[in-house]
């Protein structure tokens, strides 16, 4: 009986020492995760030899709660110095910066870790009860499907650049480009390297993510220092009830907060996609059922919620097709796989029935750890805030330039990180100085080799018929995708066409 077997992996779990590894791991993870540079997978890949030597349910409930944490930790430094800590978090800095500089910092920090929260709590519950016809669901994607679901990404580049469509269009085209750098997915093709071998593995994802976000707002900030000389970096304003606030953005409209823990439980599921689509994807639908969307980008909450709620839910989607399959859905679920491994669990089926009692501790760790997460953000979340805002800029921007020097070399301890990151923060300067969105670009960056994978491997499996490109057209989830794609692009002439229509209305 199931049952049973719950409330075995319950008492089992709940023992002093587990619960002190979980707060050890929730903790490590959100320092880890709000550090730009150390990923998720790097944290729970640090702490796996650890695990090693312990009883398995203990070292895979730490694991899961460092894993968790990063996640979250990612808004922190998102929200309090516009840099994404890890790349599920890139659409955080669209409302949650402004906020900072609004002074509503502390604001948007607790409305992160209750959205955090919330969105790892629908996410674990999907895991526990939805992970077996899920797994049979994404077991009908292929490349073709793939390749739409990227196309369907690449539409959000219309709301992210609501202010002008055709720098929002170049901006993803100039992404997908850099995407482009570095041997062909399929194929093995060495394109637009110059020559340099460490571009043969592609530009880093995460350096040009530090340098468009973190290095223009930096050199912004110091380009003012003599005009407001020992000033904090952001004003702060004080404010009363703000976890009553913070908790009224997440669960006074629902809908966002569910309906993004939704999407990125179900993108965490698809192997491959994960947290850096799910942000993006739970945003720009935030963004389209808003009735006042050109707030978002200015400081609205429910965008915070929407990106928050959207990458901690795919934690436990991710964790389905790895469980029940033995399909990683994101890379740190293929290093957890790993972790599975060394402790003699082979993942699949048999998980479920001659591991059960260790499957669901692991499983229901994640919800005691998403509870430890929302008390330690709310009592960290205050402290950081508070720190960051009191330090001086003329401290504060050299050092949080010195992290990202020193988080980009150590990605793949490469000096050509930190030059892609250099680079690519100046161009973003000059970008942003011309009124260009980073968002587009990153988009293209991430969409780019999924798309092109899911394309050619499509071409390819469509040649054993007479026209190769018909099955992109004709498999039942794809139609569906086009279908949502067509809706996502033509999004924004239907919302002005409904506008024009109520003002009508008002107007007579």
């Amino acid at each position: 009986m199931v049952e049973n077997t719950i409330l075995e992996a319950l008492i089992a779990l709940f023992t002093f020492k587990n619960l002190l590894f979980m707060l050890f791991g929730v903790t490590a993870g959100m320092m880890a995760g709000a550090l730009p540079g150390l990923t998720a997978t790097m944290a729970v890949a640090l702490i796996v030899p650890f695990t090693f030597t312990m009883d398995p349910i203990t070292g895979l409930a730490t694991l899961g709660a460092i894993y968790c944490g990063a996640i979250f930790g990612g808004a922190f430094s998102a929200i309090l110095v516009n840099t994404p800590g890890t790349p599920s978090s890139i659409g955080t800095t669209f409302d949650g910066y402004p906020m900072t500089k609004q002074g509503r910092g502390e604001e948007a920090i607790f409305t992160a870790t209750f959205a955090s929260a919330g969105g790892g709590l629908v996410g674990t519950l999907i895991l526990v009860f939805l992970s077996i016809p899920l797994a049979k669901v994404s077991l009908k994607f292929g490349p073709p499907e793939y390749f739409w679901i990227s196309i369907f990404g690449l539409t959000i580049i219309a709301s992210l650049a609501s202010k002008s469509l055709l720098k929002g269009l170049a901006g993803g085209i100039f992404g997908l480009l850099l995407s482009m750098i570095g041997i062909a997915p399929v194929g093995g093709d060495v394109r637009f390297t110059l020559g340099i071998p460490a571009f043969q593995g592609g530009v880093e994802l995460l350096s040009i993510l530090i340098g468009f976000f973190c290095i223009p707002e930096m050199l912004k900030i110091a380009g003012n220092l003599k005009k407001q000389r020992s000033k904090a970096t952001v004003e702060v304003k004080k404010q009363s009830g703000v976890i009553k606030k913070a908790f009224l953005n997440v669960f006074q409209k629902p809908f966002n907060f569910v309906r993004s823990s939704l999407i990125g439980a179900f993108i965490g599921v698809l192997p491959g996609a994960g947290g850096n689509i799910a942000n993006l994807v739970a945003y720009n639908e935030a963004q389209r059922a808003s009735k006042n969307p050109e707030s978002f980008g200015t400081g609205n909450p429910e965008g915070v919620v929407a990106t928050e709620a959207a990458n901690n839910a795919t934690v436990g989607g991710g964790l389905v097709p790895l469980l029940t399959l033995g399909i990683p859905g994101a890379p740190p679920d293929a290093v957890i796989y790993g972790a599975l491994m060394l402790q003699g669990l082979k993942p699949g089926p048999e998980l479920f029935t001659a591991n059960a009692k260790i499957t669901y501790a692991f499983m229901l760790s994640l919800f005691i750890a998403n509870l430890m997460m929302l008390v330690v953000g709310i009592i960290g979340g205050k402290s950081i805030y508070q720190a960051v805002t009191k330090v001086p800029e003329k401290i504060l921007v050299p050092s949080i330039i010195f992290l990202t020097i020193l988080g980009s070399y150590a990605i793949r301890n490469n000096i050509m990180d930190v030059i892609v990151m250099l680079i690519g923060g100046f161009i973003g300067y000059v970008l942003k100085e011309l009124d260009f969105h980073p968002g587009p670009i990153v988009l293209g960056l991430i969409l780019g080799p999924i798309a092109e994978k899911g394309f050619v491997q499509g071409y390819l499996m469509g040649q054993a018929s007479n026209a190769p490109l018909l099955i992109f057209f004709t498999r039942p989830i794809s139609i569906i995708l086009i279908a949502i794609t067509i809706l996502s692009a033509l999004w924004p002439v239907i919302r002005e066409r409904k506008k024009k229509q109520e003002k009508g209305v008002v107007a007579n």
